[in-house]
């Protein structure tokens, strides 16, 4: 039981910032039918703009609150602000062509982002500060051991990096729900997803809803580097390749298109992984095979329900 308990946290943890990653694509997806396959880059580009600023303002140096948030609310801003300039320059154009050229388009583009920092930084990883340090009060009331994690009940534990991946994700969700259903541009962007057209006719601004859109994803998929990068603290050019993928399949497992879905696909991915690790060598399945366990669940989940978990099906008109 400790075993699965411990294994259920690793997992959870990590499909936390699979769920952030995963509502960049559900939420492009829905407004603009398109799979941005450049967005698991864009996560990377946070975790780099992250460390970034860490470097230049000193926090790496003096881990607080303080210094965390700013290289938090930094790198989300600035992946915004790629977001939208890919949206701008690289999508609308095409957008008005055939869904293959929009495809084609999205994959250049993550190539492009790929590479072009595999030029500057060589490929090879880098690592990242921790930027906040364990509360002085909190040990106080938890009682950690040596190196740092707290113990929940038998020999599962946790840590405080996982707690803070836990908390933020949480509190970034929560915010993402307030400004869908409880404000004005979240109540356009619905609109959007329901009819481009007809968000048009009723005087919507669907290119400034489109761009918001991208620069929400994209916000969250840079938290999600910064989170990654505090769990594991290494990046390269290169990390968003797979991390991309696995949110993509959490996407599509939960409903792509559905934000509920993809934080529900997020969470059931990570916790599929670990417990395959945990598990998997007393049924013959290796530790190595995690990546693939995620495609199998999609293709498994699909078969019964192509919809996904929290899906619709959608008949389309010809």
């Amino acid at each position: 039981m400790d075993t699965f308990v411990q294994q259920l946290i690793n997992g959870l943890t990590i499909g936390s910032i699979y769920a952030l990653i995963a509502l960049g694509y559900t939420m492009v997806y829905g407004i603009l039918r398109l799979i941005n396959f450049a967005h698991g880059d864009i996560y990377m580009v946070g975790a780099y703009a992250g460390l970034f600023i860490a470097t230049a303002f000193g926090f790496a140096a003096n881990p607080s609150v303080f210094g965390f948030a700013v290289t938090l609310i930094g790198s989300m801003a600035i992946a915004a602000a790629l977001g939208m300039a890919i949206e701008r320059f690289a999508y609308r154009p095409v957008r008005k062509f055939s869904k293959m050229t929009t495809l084609i388009t999205a994959i250049g583009m993550s190539l492009f982002i790929e590479y072009l920092f595999v030029f500057f930084f060589e490929g090879k990883p880098r690592p990242f500060p921790l930027l906040l340090k364990v509360p002085d009060w909190l040990p106080q009331f938890f009682h950690p051991d040596e190196f740092g994690n707290y113990l929940l009940f038998g020999n599962a534990k946790i840590s405080f990096i996982q707690i803070l991946i836990f908390i933020v994700s949480i509190l970034l969700m929560v915010a993402l729900q307030y400004i869908i259903f409880y404000t004005k541009v979240g109540k356009a962007m619905r609109a959007v997803s329901f009819n481009l057209n007809s968000a048009k006719l009723m005087g919507i601004n669907t290119d400034f809803v489109i761009s918001f859109t991208f620069a929400l994803g994209s916000a969250l998929a840079a938290a999600g580097g910064v989170l990654t990068a505090q769990y594991n603290p290494k990046i390269d050019p290169l990390m968003g390749i797979m991390y991309g993928l696995k949110a993509f399949v959490a996407a599509v497992l939960g409903g792509i298109g559905n934000i509920p879905g993809a934080v529900l696909g997020g969470l059931v991915i990570g916790a599929a992984e670990t417990l395959v690790v945990g598990y998997g060598g007393k049924i013959g399945i290796p530790s190595t095979y995690r990546d693939a366990v995620a495609f199998a669940i999609l293709i498994l989940v699909l078969l019964i329900r192509p919809a996904g978990l929290l899906g619709s099906n959608v008949q389309e008109k010809v």
